[in-house]
């Protein structure tokens, strides 16, 4: 009977989240065709993210270990255990920012049009891909835009999902760019909901998410990537510890 439930609150959430991203549709096609688009886009998927979860009863609870100063460009760095993920963080960030996730989203009916316009898609499997993906994130983030990133690259399908080793882009990325890092450890999105919910569903609830201070990269040099790459899986693995994660 509670798998039944979850089961139906997923569903709920899936066309809540249809729904709200239909009636806004007509405002994400007009921003997709303005050449200063990113603004707008970021305040309409902060619309989806916020209607669609308030709807089904997810709700998320911000922690930052210290004020986060907006006006700088971050590589934003959380770990991922659900697509709760992206709503949190579309939430939570206070400046002009953009995602890059697999390139199987330009196809999604609803990503699809993020992932077309402002979002950058990559295709992990190809080196091509894969370079072409972070040169726009380059370019981005020198005009000011701040990236996200999942460094873990995919949801794993474990239960409860561990922790993954990290790729190395983002930080290289973030060394070459003299761009700081930004952690975010999302502690229990994966509670309320599981990847896509197929098999454990959703429910209704609190997901808490903690903002770790920035991690600086001036001074540091290409050959130190792997260094920061754990320095930052550290970071949220402690904290995922200290929740005590599972």
């Amino acid at each position: 009977m509670k798998l039944t439930l979850k089961k139906a609150h997923r569903l709920f959430y899936r066309y809540s989240v249809a729904f709200i991203f239909y009636i806004l549709y007509p405002f994400i096609y007009f921003a997709s065709r303005k050449p200063s688009r990113y603004p707008m886009f970021n305040v309409l998927r902060k619309m989806c993210a916020f209607f669609s979860s308030t709807i089904s009863g997810i709700f998320y609870r911000v922690t930052m270990e210290q004020p986060v100063d907006w006006s700088r460009t971050y590589i934003i760095c959380p770990n991922h255990t659900s697509n709760l993920d992206i709503m949190s963080v579309s939430l939570l960030l206070k400046n002009n920012f953009c995602f890059m996730g697999k390139h199987e989203l330009l196809n999604n009916p609803l990503l699809g049009i993020f992932f077309r316009t402002i979002d950058i898609p990559v295709n992990r499997e190809s080196k091509i891909s894969s370079y072409k993906a972070f040169k726009y994130a380059g370019e981005r983030l020198e005009n000011g835009m701040s990236v996200v990133i999942f460094p873990e690259g995919t949801i794993s399908k474990d239960y409860p999902p561990p922790l993954q080793e990290f790729k190395n882009g983002p930080f290289r990325l973030a060394i070459e760019l003299k761009i700081p890092i930004l952690p975010i450890t999302s502690l229990d999105t994966w509670k309320v909901m599981l990847d896509t919910g197929s098999k454990y569903g959703s429910r209704p609830g609190i997901c808490n998410i903690f903002v770790h201070n920035p991690i600086e990269t001036t001074g540091r040099s290409v050959d130190d990537a792997d260094a920061l790459k754990d320095e930052v899986y550290n970071v949220i693995k402690k904290k995922l510890v200290e929740h005590d994660y599972r």
